[in-house]
């Protein structure tokens, strides 16, 4: 049960805090929200899977691997944005848009649930 808990929350936290930046940055249509929403289903539990399964053979590297991880979920969702662009109507390039809001969603991951 601990690992559905450790999926939820993390994909909760992800859809909360990136459709709101999406929003400040001029993602405001329903079809442009959902894509957010789509690419972050896609991308988020996909990330957490990889890094709880392959994280612990990293041991004292494991930041580095999970930046690893989290510069492939900006590439896979700024392709998603970039390949939407129209529907987004975002005030940023796709790619620049997909770091600052993965950047954000990590960073506030890490001030919630600090690394060991």
């Amino acid at each position: 049960m601990e690992v559905l808990k450790i999926f939820g929350v993390s994909l909760g936290l992800t859809l909360v805090i990136e459709l709101a930046l999406a929003a400040v940055f001029r993602v405001r249509s329903k079809r442009g929200l959902l894509i957010v929403l789509l690419a972050n289903v896609l991308t988020n539990p996909a990330a957490v899977f990889v890094c709880m399964a392959l994280g612990p053979f990293f041991g004292g590297l494991f930041l580095p691997f999970q930046l690893l991880v989290e510069a492939v979920v900006v590439l896979v969702e700024g392709r998603v944005y970039r390949d939407f662009r129209e529907d987004l109507n975002a005030a940023l390039s796709p790619f620049l848009l997909s770091l600052i809001l993965n950047a954000c969603s990590y960073g506030t991951g890490l001030i919630l649930f600090p690394l060991p």
